[in-house]
């Protein structure tokens, strides 16, 4: 036994990561023929929260592309914000002077993610969530408007990219996060420049990135072999301007609303109304375009300006493509992947623009993502987030109370992370994260989810989910954990160890377990005696919870591919 189970552990991942050797085949039913289970597992790995028996059997029945098409008019359940207005009510019932916190949104996102059955629409919240950020850990954002915004980025998962970079940047918590809600026009007098946080980030990490691209992704470069820069601070502050005059809607507005004062119920959760007064007149440059001076204020037609212009920059299509494939599907897209995806949100074959339902599409058909790559490069590190959630899915975990009372995982010592809850407006992670003096860097590969991987989550993950496995995860009322599962598919056939691991190679690793991992996991399971007489279904829930920790604590479980 190493030393340092975590760390050893974490250089297994790294190793897997930067090996994925092996090819088995194609991932798709390659000419016509059937999808096979395991071949509907990895997709559903890609495109859900985890496969399920019954996701499994639809996608084999209907194809990948019906099962696509399916989910995208799939009917959302309830909302967050309706979930989070009905335990407000139900808060206020028995406290008077109660109030929303964060872990009423986690126990929302943990419900959705566990039992929704629009799943790839659940997938994309999370996706989105981690490009358009706003957190959480910002105590500005309150828990109701988290919750609206979350739901706004599902709202526009298949929608057109120019209407969710509207909707996000007249979102008011994206207005609080990024501090462009109240934003004033520039005073000479007083010397007061417009805020420039949003229209820096807006470029910087939500359209266009911080130098030209071409279409495959790679960067531009100059006669001199140099990157060319996207923009300048002369960009940032003429956009700047654009984003002053804007604050809480009212029904009423005035000075007062404008400085967040009397505000309207609702105003946490609809998006953020023009208040001419505070909006600058003065000529605004960026991008090459200008919008001149003025004695009559104009933000709602500044904005659209400016929206139209980052929204038409040709940076748009391979910044943006790129990032949904390395969140869905892999770390390491090749140049031809991403430009093909990029193509798509380019025009969409119908001559439209930003169709991110075309984008989705285009990202889990390719046939990089439908083929389990050979050699260095290919799959991804699982977010804890999603490795959670697996586990719910999987093994059709409840809620004892209906509440799904799992509050934030954001320690180190637990998951290291929680929907909404990015430590800063980089994401948990950056896309061209790359672990220092390791293998991946080596080979020039970039690893995203290992900016959170240390031997503290190593070891934090591995003990919540020992426990998770075990006795469930979250309090309960009764004193027992509320999110469990009973494992009763899986303890009908504990008997039989080879027929266990298959079943839990198939949820949890999409059916490419490795034979010397499974081996291991056989010969551990049948370590567990199942006494010829009596009670046996002790040994047989034993049985399955060590075969699912053994799985779900593997290197090989670590690397979606």
């Amino acid at each position: 036994m190493p030393r340092n189970p975590a760390r050893w552990f974490a250089v297994l991942v790294l190793m897997t990561l930067a090996a994925c050797s092996g090819a088995r085949g194609t991932g798709g039913a390659a000419g016509g023929a059937p999808i096979t289970a395991a071949e509907a597992s990895r997709f559903l790995a890609q495109a859900s929260f985890g496969p399920t028996d019954s996701s499994i059997s639809e996608v084999r029945a209907s194809g990948y592309s019906q099962w696509i098409d399916q989910q995208m008019i799939a009917p959302q359940s309830t909302t967050h914000v309706e979930d989070l207005n009905a335990r407000f009510e139900a808060l206020r019932a028995t406290n008077p002077n109660g109030s929303l916190n964060p872990s009423d949104f986690y126990w929302t996102f943990w419900e959705h993610a566990a039992t929704d059955q629009d799943q790839l629409r659940e997938r994309m919240k999370l996706a989105l969530s981690e490009i358009f950020v706003i957190s959480l850990t910002d105590t500005n954002v309150g828990t109701l408007g988290a919750g609206s915004y979350y739901d706004m980025l599902g709202a526009n998962a298949f929608g057109n990219f120019r209407t969710l970079l509207e909707q996000v940047t007249l979102h008011p918590m994206m207005g609080v996060y990024l501090t462009w809600l109240g934003n004033q026009k520039e005073d000479p007098v007083t010397g007061r420049s417009p805020d420039e946080n949003y229209a820096r980030e807006v470029m910087q990490l939500m359209t266009i990135g911080v130098v030209q691209l071409n279409q495959d992704g790679t960067a531009k470069l100059d006669g001199l072999g140099r990157t060319i820069p996207t923009y300048t601070t002369d960009d940032i502050a003429g956009l700047a301007k654009v984003f002053t005059g804007y604050s809480y809607y009212s029904p009423n507005p005035s000075s007062n609303t404008f400085l967040g004062r009397n505000r309207a119920p609702d105003a946490t959760t609809r998006s953020m109304i023009a208040y001419p007064a505070f909006h600058s007149l003065s000529a605004k440059t960026f991008l090459g375009v200008s919008i001149p001076a003025s004695n009559v204020a104009n933000p709602s037609g500044d904005l659209q300006i400016a929206l139209d212009t980052l929204f038409n920059h040709p940076n748009v299509g391979p910044f943006i493509s790129k990032q949904l494939i390395q969140r869905l599907v892999t770390s390491n897209p090749t140049p031809a992947y991403v430009s093909r995806v990029a193509g798509v949100f380019n025009n969409n074959g119908r001559g439209v623009r930003g169709d991110m339902s075309a984008v989705v599409r285009a990202i889990l058909l390719d046939t990089e993502a439908r083929t389990i790559a050979s050699g260095s490069g290919g799959g991804k590190i699982r977010e804890p987030i999603i490795r959670m959630a697996n586990w719910m899915r999987a093994f059709k975990v409840t809620s004892d109370t209906g509440e799904w009372r799992i509050g934030s995982t954001s320690a180190n010592t637990s998951l290291g992370q929680t929907a909404l809850t990015a430590p800063s407006v980089f994401n948990f992670f950056r896309p061209g994260y790359t672990p220092p003096n390791t293998r991946v860097g080596a080979a020039g590969l970039v690893s995203p989810e290992f900016q959170i991987v240390d031997e503290v989550t190593v070891s934090g993950y591995l003990n919540t989910m020992q426990t998770t496995i075990d006795a469930g995860i979250g309090a309960a009322a009764n004193g027992l954990r509320d999110v469990r599962s009973t494992y009763a598919s899986e303890i009908a056939i504990a008997n039989d160890a080879n027929a266990l691991v298959d079943r839990v190679n198939l949820l949890l690793l999409n059916g490419q377990m490795s034979s010397t991992l499974r081996t291991r996991i056989v010969d551990s399971v049948n370590s567990v005696a199942i006494p010829a007489t009596g009670v046996q279904t002790t040994a047989l829930t034993n049985r399955v919870k060590l075969a699912i920790y053994m799985t779900m604590g593997s290197s090989e479980y670590m690397v979606q591919r």
